[in-house]
């Protein structure tokens, strides 16, 4: 049996949602090192997103299965996952 401290040396995988401060549209993203992707966008070496900065993480999930994170993704990028987006994180748009 498992522990659940063992989750931590799993892979993780994350699906992240920005904005760009620009045209406040969502970029979402499937990665293995978030902090080494968001600094990937920050410095404009993505190219979808390098002419829209500056770009806001307003979302990240972590997933231990590739297959979740990759599906919950594809979700997200779909007309329902993206209203369901803007519905969950409509106080954060008003902020920004």
């Amino acid at each position: 049996m498992s522990k659940t401290s063992d989750v931590l040396s799993l892979k993780k995988y994350w699906v992240y949602v920005l904005i760009s401060l620009v045209d406040q549209k969502f970029y979402v993203g499937f990665t293995t090192d978030l902090k080494r992707r968001l600094s990937e966008h920050t410095n404009g070496l993505v190219i979808s997103t390098k002419h829209r900065l500056p770009l806001k993480l307003v979302h990240y999930e972590y997933f231990i299965n590739r297959e979740d994170a990759l599906a919950r993704e594809k979700f997200f990028k779909s007309g329902f996952g993206r209203t369901q987006l803007r519905q969950s994180l409509k106080r954060t748009m008003l902020e920004l």
